[in-house]
């Protein structure tokens, strides 16, 4: 066959240009048009719910609920809803009771929060009064009792879920109508609302008591009303967990080290004590773990350093100090936690959880204490008994101390995130192999397998948060929790989304990836590919040293809202070494569920980069990778600043299956290769080497080199194949 004229081969280059070009502009306006009409009834409507004024301007109810609208006799609620009626009516008596209330009178609102005295994300089963009050199982959220109502305060990531937990006794906010504004509306003028003062921030409780007017006022109740009411039979015994030592090995720093340093910043500080409340913050300080509460490894306790004392206050005291290691730890003499006050003196006071109030409070009366250093984030208790005068009220220092990860904590992390991998990669294998295979699998049956995956690798100390194993419109719930209520097979026929995490004593994990075994429609593919850009565009970043966390947010999220999308949480946050899943005080997002604390990334920080994006009664994408901050080498360096970027720590591949690389702009794609070839050569060879080949062979099929012959290749891209396909054969036509 003859060679065509070039004007030929222009002519039908041109033609299927067009075909390409229309058929883009016809993939947009499908997108517009899907956009206008289905993908923003999850996030659109779901915000338009939540920030709406409530109908006639009237406050919000229970019967605004679908489900509790035109309630009969014959209501059967569903298998999800929690009966609170009788604990709300003895609720409501114990706040019209004197005697339980230590002679304060009677209150005509109660406010219930999520947290411990510590302020903690996950709480021991003794401390969840919300959850016990309210029926709602959530991590976040605040309940308002007063003598007629009952309301709710979540975020979006829990609408779904309180939605079905609630009985109709409670009413679910969903728009922006704030604790404050609630109880102005529901209270008479001199109104009083009761508060546990050592579950609510010295923060939150300024702002509440503020922002309330007609002379409403907070008061403290000393004595836990939930507490009061709570049947002894039907709670958890205080948590007592046994507390380990971490090795130096592990953790680069004596304990005796780190007060040094702490002492240094409060001689600069010019205070003379500082007071610990953070549970993780006191367990890095003194290199000491625990399992007091799910997930995190710590311990109930407070501290207090000085500059000739170190005191650390834990539950069980007695019980703990019989273990002579602990002791040989803390450098304990006398077996009854006593040690001598001298600057020289390397040792920890070990005193009672339950004298810590009393303790803190006589710190002021010491001789030479004049400035104390405490957290305004601590509870309203703790700063409340230190003379105004004498407060020195700014975040301590060991937040961020323990967020800059030392040499031998990066090192440890890297080495948590390949056994996780490893457990996580052979677990996927064996899911997707079987359920293509048409074998039964559910939500609960794939979380308590990947658990026993983790479990059996070396130093595994269990989960760092409950799995999210979400099948089809689960993972539209951005914290959903696999039930044996709410079970889901997982098919091949939706998305499965899968957010999890382990605890090793060398570190802390959590990724999320998201899967379809089957064919995913076009939009499922496009909504995945914009998130996988967006998640790529964080970890490609560089920036310059001083930088915010919260400016890189606008990374992630551009790909989604340039056709209109967005999803309703942080990008993310940090992780700690053997610690919290969600570590403070830095991030990347607008504060949407973490507080965004103004901090700038540092070397040596490890954070998650999370983008997503939720269709209510549909599916939901999340991917998460967690990223160490690192040295960047650019190519200039005006100015003489230094500039820092991201090294990938999770080595988990995405899903080729639901992406769209024609998407992809061609440094996306190098990076995505970058990761691919790591995560083959990192966590390929130690799964060879550890014998597991049908895992290799999954993780070889993932990380193939995405070449220009692939993305044609791609079974995503069937308009892209017919339009080449059509130029071909009129260049063919049009020379004959």
């Amino acid at each position: 066959m003859m060679v065509p004229p070039v004007w030929i081969i222009s002519i039908s280059l041109i033609l299927s240009g067009s075909i390409v070009f229309g058929d883009v502009l016809r993939e947009n306006n499908e997108i517009d048009a899907e956009i206008d009409v289905t993908s923003l009834s999850s996030d659109d409507h779901t915000r338009s719910r939540r920030n709406a004024a409530p109908p006639s301007g009237a406050p919000p109810s229970a019967a605004n609920r679908t489900k509790c609208t035109n309630i009969t006799s014959y209501h059967t609620a569903p298998a999800t809803e929690v009966d609170t009626r009788d604990r709300l009516d003895s609720l409501r008596r114990a706040m019209s009771n004197n005697g339980l209330m230590n002679k304060n009178g009677p209150i005509e609102a109660y406010i219930i929060p999520s947290e411990d005295a510590h302020q903690s994300e996950y709480t021991a089963d003794y401390d969840k009064r919300r959850q016990y009050i309210s029926g709602f199982s959530g991590s976040a959220g605040v309940a308002v009792v007063t003598r007629y109502k009952a309301a709710l305060w979540t975020d979006g990531r829990y609408f779904l879920q309180a939605d079905q937990q609630l009985d109709c006794s409670w009413i679910l906010v969903k728009y922006d109508l704030s604790i404050a504004q609630w109880l102005n509306s529901e209270l008479t003028r001199g109104g009083r609302v009761g508060v546990d003062p050592t579950l609510y921030t010295w923060n939150a409780w300024n702002r509440l008591s503020k922002s309330l007017r007609n002379g409403i006022k907070l008061i403290s109740i000393q004595k836990n009303l939930i507490d009061a009411i709570w049947p002894v039979k039907e709670r958890s015994y205080e948590p007592n967990s046994t507390i380990i030592i971490m090795p130096q090995r592990l953790t680069g720093m004596s304990w005796w080290n780190k007060t040094s340093k702490i002492r240094k910043m409060m001689k600069n500080a010019e205070v003379d004590a500082m007071v610990l409340t953070d549970l993780t913050d006191i367990a890095w300080l003194f290199n000491l773990r625990g399992a007091d509460v799910p997930f995190n490894p710590v311990f109930m306790s407070y501290a207090i350093i000085e500059m000739n004392r170190v005191r650390l206050f834990i539950k069980h005291k007695t019980e703990r100090l019989s273990n002579p290691d602990l002791r040989w730890h803390f450098g304990l003499v006398h077996p009854d936690g006593y040690c001598p006050h001298t600057e020289e003196s390397k040792c920890v006071e070990v005193v009672d959880y339950n004298r810590a109030l009393n303790e803190i409070d006589r710190v002021e009366t010491l001789p030479g204490i004049n400035k104390i250093w405490v957290s305004p984030k601590s509870n309203y208790a703790i700063v409340n008994s230190i003379s105004e005068h004498k407060r020195y009220l700014l975040d301590t220092p060991v937040a961020l101390m323990k967020s800059v990860k030392n040499p031998t904590e990066r090192r440890g992390m890297a080495e948590a995130h390949v056994k996780d991998a490893i457990a996580l990669i052979q677990f996927l294998t064996k899911l997707e192999r079987e359920v293509k295979e048409g074998k039964y699998w559910t939500e609960l049956s794939a979380a308590n397998v990947l658990e026993k995956y983790r479990r059996e690798q070396p130093d595994n100390k269990g989960l760092s948060f409950g799995t999210i194993s979400a099948a089809g419109p689960h993972g539209a719930i951005i914290h959903y929790t696999p039930t044996n209520i709410t079970d889901r097979e997982i098919t091949n026929k939706e998305m499965y989304l899968l957010d999890s995490g382990g605890q090793y004593l060398e570190g802390t994990t959590d990724v999320t990836r998201t899967f379809h075994y089957g064919e995913p429609t076009p939009w499922e593919i496009e909504t995945y590919t914009r998130v996988l850009m967006g998640s790529i565009n964080v970890a490609m970043a560089v920036w310059p040293v001083e930088t915010l966390g919260r400016e890189l947010d606008i990374k992630a999220r551009e790909p989604l809202w340039s056709v209109g999308l967005n999803y309703r949480h942080d990008t993310d946050h940090g992780i700690g070494a053997y610690l919290s899943v969600h570590e403070g005080p830095i991030g990347i997002g607008s504060g949407v569920s973490q507080g965004g604390d103004d901090n700038a990334l540092m070397e040596g920080m490890f954070l998650s980069d999370e983008p997503g994006y939720y269709e209510d009664g549909k599916f939901g994408i999340r991917l998460e990778t967690i990223l160490m901050v690192t040295k960047a080498k650019t190519k200039h360096n005006f100015g003489g600043d230094r500039y820092l970027t991201w090294e990938p720590i999770t080595l988990v591949p995405f899903e080729p299956n639901l992406i769209n690389y024609s998407m992809l702009s061609q440094d996306q794609r190098k990076w995505l290769n970058y990761y691919n070839e790591r995560c083959l050569s990192v966590i390929g060879n130690e799964l060879k080497r550890q014998g597991h080949f049908d895992a290799y062979e999954w993780l070889r099929l993932r990380t193939k080199k995405i070449s220009e012959a692939a993305i044609f290749n791609n079974s995503n891209n069937f308009r892209a194949k017919w339009t080449f396909i059509v130029g071909i054969i009129v260049t063919i036509v049009l020379s004959m």
